[in-house]
């Protein structure tokens, strides 16, 4: 992973960080939507304008591909660079949280 990928990348925002977590299984975009609705309890709604420019620019970097078109929806899947970044900041957010954790046991 080179270091712009790491600069842009880590950390994620929200956005990134759902559309790579829902693309480990191949779908398009309305399914992210759904599915980061669900992950959240609907705390989360992704904009279509936030979600179709995110996946244009981490299809251009290499996070995700384009498979196929379904009917009129493109359909994606994350690529192992988008794996490397997901799990890079999988392990920060395990950090943040058991740092906070640990915080909390000594108030």
């Amino acid at each position: 992973m080179d270091d712009h990928i790491r600069k842009v990348y880590v950390p994620m925002t929200e956005t990134g960080f759902y559309i790579l977590l829902c693309l480990r299984k191949e779908t398009h975009g309305y399914g992210i939507v759904q599915q980061t609705e669900r992950l959240t309890n609907g705390e989360i709604r992704l904009s279509p304008g936030t979600l179709y420019g995110s996946l244009s620019k981490m299809e251009k970097d290499g996070l995700i591909e384009f498979v196929r078109k379904e009917e009129k929806r493109k359909i994606y899947r994350i690529t192992a660079l988008g794996t490397q970044v997901l799990d890079l900041e999988m392990k920060r957010i395990e950090r943040l949280y058991n740092s906070m954790k640990e915080a909390r046991q000594h108030e």
